[in-house]
């Protein structure tokens, strides 16, 4: 089997590709290693760094570049565990592998623990988790990664070593549920991923370019769909966008687009940039680092306001948006530029309530991913005046007994369950086979239902997709800032 043995009881992983990704001998390592380090020295420590996502060829190909994604961790920071997980280059297998079998592993610079209490528990507790020797005893991805951890942490965390072996999405998921607990700070998690694999040097780095951007987004969705567009952008001989996708989506699916977590790029080659590789048919490289913002404690809405003036100047578009439609001018004519802060420049949704003698009258939003607030506040006013299929359109003179009412929703935040959802905080948006739904938080002040009932009411509803919907649905929740006339 390979195994040696340190004492009577511990089973030691021995080096795999020592001599080939890296030098086989502890002096030649550690020279190489502190090399590649040398020329990551631009790059700042993060003290709330809590994921990486590093590059995991040969040293003289992606050395540099996997040092910077270390280097923007602190040297002194004494973590708990460290969570290694990338994918499987040998065998393909419906799960992830945990190496529960092994205390150490080794490499030229000494034994890195293994927390195998803690491997063991994962495979005990979650199906999606087993242990198979032929996933790990000859894998590079993880292995690969040591030198770089023993040279720069002064206090060496033991390790949970994760190789994932499928690219379906239900397994990522069922893997990202099981260690997004795990992800709050105190444990690192380091993603293996090289990027493009084998278009020419000019196409990797369009493609390449195009997934960082994507990861860059914190959002799951965005990543898909990168790799998808570079499969269909006919670049030649790319025979994948990432190797491990998989363990790059399982992180983005534990993130959740959660605001709080930051995706930071730090630097990008390809082999071909290499004196040891051409430029016909290259592997791309980048590297993150993914850093958990110090108010991650707080709600959304507590870290994005508004003060008194911006909201009387969104009180002020609004109404100036739908008196503008009574006299045939645009949305433009709604807000001065002189008004337009920052935050209203900023790119997320709102709702618009109108409101007549105490009784709703029209209301109407939109997410506003890729719409400034006051464009949103804008076109949102005039939605809810005469474009609310549930009334007739309102009329100009109806205009002296209606308030208006405005909900700015903080960024989506995707949930892996309702179990997740602050019912009564937070509204709740919901997508499944292509129809949507949503109930503003306020909405659970006006009824007298439980979680289930608002999950099901919001689902049967506003959705369309039955009481019972709710339960297979993408579910996303936000906050909302509300204010009126």
């Amino acid at each position: 089997m390979g195994i040696s043995f340190i004492g009577d009881k511990d089973k030691v992983r021995p080096e795999a590709v020592a001599g080939q990704f890296y030098p086989g001998d502890k002096t030649s390592l550690h020279a190489m290693v502190k090399s590649c380090f040398s020329q990551a020295a631009d790059v700042r420590p993060e003290n709330d760094a809590v994921a990486l996502i590093v590059p995991h060829a040969g040293y003289v190909f992606s050395g540099p570049m996997a040092a910077r994604a270390y280097s923007s961790i602190p040297a002194d920071k004494e973590y708990e565990r460290i969570f290694l997980i990338g994918p499987s280059h040998h065998v393909w297998f419906d799960g992830a592998s945990v190496n529960k079998e092994y205390d150490f592993y080794r490499t030229p610079m000494g034994n890195v623990p293994v927390d195998n209490e803690f491997c063991k528990k994962l495979v005990n507790e979650y199906d999606v988790f087993t242990c198979r020797h032929d996933a790990h005893d000859k894998e590079h991805c993880l292995e690969v990664q040591l030198p770089f951890l023993q040279y720069h942490l002064k206090n060496m965390a033991p390790i949970v070593p994760i190789i994932i072996g499928t690219e379906s999405f239900e397994v990522i998921k069922s893997v990202a549920t099981a260690l997004k607990p795990y992800l709050n700070g105190k444990n690192l998690f380091v993603i293996s991923s090289d990027f493009s694999h084998y278009p020419s040097f000019d196409d990797a780095n369009v493609a390449d370019r195009r997934t960082a951007e994507a990861i860059s987004t914190g959002d799951a969705a965005t990543f898909v769909e990168a790799i998808q567009k570079n499969a269909k952008s006919g670049f030649k001989n790319l025979a994948t966008s990432a190797c491990g996708q998989s363990a790059i989506l399982a992180l983005m699916l534990m993130t959740g687009g959660n605001k709080s977590f930051s995706y930071r790029h730090l630097g990008y080659t390809n082999s071909g940039a290499s004196k040891y590789g051409g430029k016909d048919e290259v592997v791309g490289y980048n590297s993150f680092v993914i850093v958990k913002a110090e108010s991650a404690g707080k709600s959304v809405a507590e870290t994005f306001s508004l003060s008194d003036s911006e909201k009387e100047t969104l009180l002020r578009i609004a109404r100036g948006s739908i008196m503008g439609a009574f006299a045939k001018r645009s949305e433009g004519d709604s807000w001065a530029a002189e008004d337009l802060t920052e935050t209203l420049k900023q790119k997320c949704g709102a709702f618009v309530t109108l409101n007549e003698n105490g009784r709703l009258r029209g209301c109407i939003g939109h997410f506003g991913e890729n719409i400034p607030l006051y464009r949103v506040v804008a076109a949102m006013a005039r939605a809810a005046a005469f474009e609310d299929f549930r009334f007739q359109q309102v009329r100009k003179e109806e205009m002296q007994d209606i308030e208006i009412e405005i909900s700015v929703l903080t960024p989506l935040k995707h949930i892996q369950s309702a179990d997740e959802f602050d019912y009564g905080r937070e509204g709740i948006y919901m997508v499944k086979d292509g129809r949507s739904g949503t109930f503003l938080p306020q909405v659970a002040d006006e009824v007298n239902w439980s979680k289930e009932e608002f999950l099901g009411h919001c689902a049967q509803d506003k959705a369309g997709i039955g009481w019972d919907g709710w339960k297979s649905a993408d579910l996303y929740t936000y906050e909302a800032i509300i204010f009126k006339e």
